[in-house]
């Protein structure tokens, strides 16, 4: 496959090369340059048969894969698995500018620039004269930078549709509250979870299934404007909660098991678990949560 606007031999990429990683204090990402090499050695004509046949299509499985990998990484606590999986996510952004390159459409060097170019203009109060008392000045300012940069563009217009729901949901009402559409606090915000609890109890009772799920999403956009008012991450909050579910629910299942031998006849067990035992086991898992851990001798 011919490849536009690409010199005639690209560099050569020395594997064999010695590859010192700098002191910590000292790294500055000049690095980057050999993780491009590596691109490029895979995609060449001699490269890597499954590299050679991804597009930008088919790697966008895999950036958000790695980036909620990533995720995992942060909320785990363990530095060594975060940088191991920056790595991975690094390795997708210079795919895609190799991508980008062979398709003569931009390359790596047009991305840096690119995101360096905007945290410049955006950051005026360190590279220009503007002032920033605080972080939602700079936030109301980062705003006002963009709606000129980008002027005939909505205010919502940069908020991913692929955004997982909660997370969406929360950046939409953030990007609203910069331009003045927000309750004064967080009482207005609570109230309209009341209201919107009390619509939902009436599309319940009348069994219209669509309203009702007309309503659930007004309960649940409602509840998550409120975290925002809270200064709480709604979807940290839901998978917190959600780790812990599961946590107390591994509990009685394994109780489930060792008391009654599975869950129903079927897997080997008892016919009909109460759910008051079941709860019992539940509480058993909290109080253990609970609980002081015992220091280690």
């Amino acid at each position: 496959m011919a490849t536009p606007n690409l010199p005639s031999a690209l560099p050569v990429f020395d594997e064999d090369a010695p590859r010192p990683v700098p002191a910590l204090a000292l790294q500055d990402g000049s690095t980057i340059a050999r993780l491009v090499g590596v691109m490029q050695r895979l995609l060449a004509d001699d490269g890597c048969p499954w590299d050679r046949e991804q597009t930008l299509e088919t790697l966008r499985k895999y950036v958000l894969e790695e980036a909620c990998e990533v995720i995992d990484a942060i909320d785990g606590g363990d530095r060594g698995a975060l940088r191991e999986e920056l790595g991975d996510l690094l390795l997708q952004i210079v795919f895609q500018a190799e991508l980008g390159r062979r398709e003569g459409a931009f390359a790596i060097d047009d991305v840096v620039t690119a995101i360096v170019d905007k945290l410049v203009s955006r950051h005026p109060h360190v590279f220009g004269d503007m002032t920033a008392a605080d972080a939602d000045e700079v936030l109301r300012n980062w705003e006002k930078i963009k709606a000129v940069e980008k002027k005939g563009r909505g205010v919502l217009e940069g908020v991913p549709r692929s955004l997982p729901a909660l997370t969406r949901s929360q950046r939409i009402g953030e990007k609203v509250s910069r331009v003045g559409f927000d309750w004064d606090d967080a009482k207005g915000s609570r109230a309209k979870v009341t209201e919107e609890l009390a619509e939902l109890d009436e599309a319940i009772a009348s069994g219209n299934a669509s309203a009702v799920e007309d309503e659930m999403g007004d309960v649940l956009f409602a509840l998550v404007n409120l975290s925002r008012h809270a200064k709480v991450d709604a979807e940290g909050a839901l998978r917190r909660t959600i780790d812990k579910f599961t946590r107390r629910f591994n509990h009685v299942e394994a109780r489930v098991k060792e008391l009654h031998g599975g869950w129903g006849a079927a897997g080997g067990g008892e016919e009909h678990i109460p759910l008051t035992v079941l709860d019992g086991y539940w509480n058993e898992a909290k109080t253990t949560e609970r609980s002081p851990k015992t220091p280690d001798k």
